[in-house]
Order: C-alpha cells, then sequence, then structure tokens
C-alpha cells in the first residue's frame, strides 16, 4: 500500500457549524459508545509501568470511546515516575513541566503548608475544586491534552472525583443551540486576568476560546472553569447565554458524570476531560497523595470509525 492509501481520510469535520452531516454521524456513534457507569472505564492492570500488549489496548480502547480510563493496579509504592512511564506507551510523550512541579515534571497533588509556595494554590489544599479542565491559563501552544493522575494514598474522607466527557458537553450544547458552541468557540470567550506576585507579573492574561480543534488531530479540546474569581467572560449577549447554559448542563442537566474515588494503585489517564474534586480530610500520619503528570499531547488511540473511511 502507498503512503497515500495508508493515510487516514478523513469524512467532513463534526465540529465545524455548517457540517450538520458529519456532525450526525459523530454524534451518533458518540452516544452509542459512550460508558453507562465507572466500572466501564476500568481496567486491570499489572504494572503500569510495564503495560501488555492487551492492557495497553485497553485503555487506548477506552481513550477512544470515552476520552479516559481507569486502571487498577497492585502497584502501592510512591513512585513519581510511574505516570511518566505509563503515559509514554500511550503516545503521551511531551511533559508539561510546570513551575509547582518537581524536578521530574511530575506534581505531588497534596495538601501544602500555607508557608509553601504551593500552599496558595487550591490543588495543594483540602478544600473542593470546581469543574475545570487542567491548564485553563496556559497559551493555545502549551494546551493540556493529556493526563496522568496517579493515586498512592487517598484521604481518610472525601477526595472523590467527577469525570465528564467534554465531546457530550460539546453534544448537548449543539443539541440546545448552535450559536451556543458558536460563542465558546470565539477565541475572546474566556480571559484569565494576568497573576502577579512580589516580583511583578508572574504570569500574562490570557485569553482563549472554551471549545478549539486541534489541527494536527482534528481531536476536540476544552478549556474550562467554573471558578468566578480571576475569570473574565465576554461580555455580550451571546457569550453569556452559552455560559449559563454550560453552568446549567454541569449543576446537573447531564447524566453521562461519572463520580469514582481513586484507591491506592489506581489511577485516571484522559485526554484532559472535565472533572472535580470534593473537599476531603486527611490522616496527618498518612495524608492523601497523588501523582500528576500533564502532557501537550494526546494518547494514541485510534479515531473512532466517523473519522476514518
Amino acid at each position: 500500500m502507498t503512503a497515500a492509501g495508508r493515510r487516514r481520510r478523513f469524512i467532513g469535520n463534526p465540529f465545524d457549524l455548517d457540517d450538520e452531516g458529519a456532525y450526525r454521524r459523530w454524534r451518533a456513534m458518540k452516544l452509542a459508545a459512550r460508558p453507562r457507569s465507572v466500572s466501564h472505564l476500568l481496567v486491570e492492570v499489572a504494572d503500569p509501568r510495564r503495560l501488555t500488549a492487551p492492557e495497553r489496548l485497553a485503555l487506548l480502547d477506552r481513550l477512544s470511546r470515552c476520552n479516559m480510563a481507569l486502571y487498577h493496579s497492585p502497584c502501592l509504592d510512591a513512585d513519581p515516575t510511574l505516570p511518566v512511564a505509563l503515559a509514554a506507551q500511550l503516545g503521551m510523550r511531551r511533559l508539561d513541566a510546570n513551575w509547582l512541579a518537581g524536578e521530574d515534571g511530575v506534581s505531588s497533588i497534596c495538601v501544602s503548608d500555607r508557608r509553601d509556595e504551593r500552599g496558595g494554590f487550591i490543588p495543594y489544599t483540602d478544600r473542593a475544586i470546581r469543574w475545570h479542565t487542567d491548564g485553563y491559563y496556559q497559551v493555545p501552544e502549551r494546551a493540556i491534552r493529556g493526563m496522568v493522575l496517579h493515586c498512592v494514598r487517598p484521604a481518610v474522607q472525601g477526595g472523590d472525583n467527577a469525570l465528564l466527557d467534554h465531546e457530550l458537553v460539546y453534544i448537548a450544547l449543539r443539541d440546545q443551540s448552535p450559536a451556543h458552541v458558536r460563542a465558546l468557540m470565539a477565541p475572546d470567550a474566556m480571559v484569565i486576568p494576568e497573576r502577579t506576585d512580589e516580583h511583578g507579573v508572574a504570569r500574562a492574561a490570557q485569553g482563549g476560546a472554551v471549545f478549539s480543534v486541534d489541527t494536527a488531530s482534528g481531536a476536540l479540546h476544552m478549556r474550562y472553569t467554573a471558578r468566578t474569581r480571576s475569570i473574565a467572560w465576554k461580555d455580550d449577549r451571546a457569550t453569556q447565554a452559552a455560559l449559563a447554559a454550560l453552568e446549567r448542563l454541569l449543576e446537573g442537566g447531564l447524566h453521562d458524570v461519572l463520580a469514582t474515588r481513586l484507591a491506592p494503585g489506581m489511577g485516571l489517564v484522559c485526554h484532559n476531560v472535565l472533572h472535580d474534586r470534593s473537599a476531603f480530610q486527611d490522616d496527618p500520619a498518612q495524608p492523601r497523595l497523588l501523582y500528576r503528570a500533564r502532557f501537550l499531547d494526546r494518547s494514541d488511540a485510534r479515531e473512532l470509525a466517523w473519522r476514518t473511511a
């Protein structure tokens, strides 16, 4: 077969508001493939650092259909290299080493002393975190497209996660009104104001769309936070109506939210789906600890059949 014959042939663009046929084909397959319970996401894995071929295929299958997978393993040691090793086997290799991560680029998500530089950021507290996608404050060129969250120790109580495939949110909004999607795809729909510290501007203001399409893969990306502080939404009628519709969906208007509580050895690998975290209570002797690795890549998951001829 020639290179041209091997090249993937795309059939329309379901995220083009003028291509209703492609959208309807994709929508039908997406809804048929969605998970009905969190158990449908789960894959038993002997060692995430060394996946077997069937384990890898099972994870990629769920990433293809659901944009996320959960794994359960007997690996209970505190190994910060595990998320990176797992991700590399799935095609996620460009690690986003943010300034609060360790030297290896992996973030240790645990309650931090307020005197620590991490203590002022909500992931490093025991407080609840509302719906968001990771890295919503980053420039488009450094969008977080993949993530691994591995549990070493859970909290004594709380610390649960709700998960929601952003493509299902897109469907719900587009079915309500394509105008909502159009407004949220505007490049100035949501602006994160600049962040300052004692040295001046630590991060410049960053605007961007809520929904965008990756030009390389054709995949849908979502950038969102339910925070109301340090967020500036475009102040026009279309954007405000779209935002209100989105908030209603996230407050209970969808039946596709999946709830889980990661146990030791469990983890989430995803295409940066929407997620939240409940407040929790720690055991001072065995505090909650998760490792988080974020990537600029999606996984090698095959596209659903609507994408290819």
